[in-house]
């Protein structure tokens, strides 16, 4: 592990950067950002071996990452999270700071993660899926908490799973679904608001994200 200077051949001393420690074979676009500072004291971020940071990308300070990271184009991912190895953020995706994401997990095109939510490991979360973490936005004050995602959860697309929930390990939230309360273990989540119905035998057994 080193401290790395701009892949770009940006002037990474700047005020709003903060230069990052990246680990070997690693694998920044020019046109990406790694270690946006958001604020004075920010502590460089942390990329382990063979991370791949495509365009547009920008990555802030105080973010954690293990080995063989990919990014897909135009993701952001804030401050205090802490990422897995072996671990892809597709395009356009948005991880919105403070959140742990395990290791061999998958986000999709387009997915949104918000503030205080935690994934395991083994987790697949489906193009333009939207965790959030606010259930009365505005008009009420309350403390921002996000989903749990245990390990080996899959997650459709356009699903949309609401503040505060845990989605048990192994289970299958089917696309589409608005996931409004705990779904158990080994369960299949389906429909708006959605409903929990056995786990067919064909989607039972887990995640295997190589």
């Amino acid at each position: 592990m080193s401290d790395v200077g701009a892949r770009s051949g940006d002037d990474r001393s700047r005020a709003d950067r903060v230069d990052p420690r990246l680990g070997d074979d690693c694998d920044v676009s020019p046109d990406a950002t790694v270690g946006h500072r958001h604020r004075e004291d920010a502590s460089p971020p942390v990329l382990g071996d063979r991370a791949t940071v495509r365009s547009g990308t920008i990555v802030y300070a105080d973010v954690e990452v293990g080995d063989d990271f990919t990014t897909g184009h135009d993701v952001l991912v804030r401050e205090d999270t802490r990422i897995g190895d072996d671990v892809v953020v597709g395009t356009d995706t948005v991880i919105d700071g403070t959140t742990t994401i395990g290791s061999h997990v998958s986000l999709q095109t387009g997915v949104y993660v918000p503030t205080n939510t935690a994934i395991g490991d083994e987790v697949f979360v489906g193009p333009h899926a939207v965790l959030t973490n606010d259930l009365y936005p505005i008009r009420e004050d309350v403390d921002l908490v996000g989903p749990t995602l245990d390990d080996h959860v899959s997650v459709g697309a356009n699903a949309t799973l609401l503040p505060d929930v845990t989605v048990g390990e192994g289970s299958f939230v089917a696309a589409g679904a608005v996931v409004t309360e705990d779904v158990p273990p080994e369960t299949l989540a389906v429909g708006a608001p959605a409903q929990h119905r056995e786990l067919p035998d064909r989607l039972d057994g887990g995640n295997d994200i190589a």
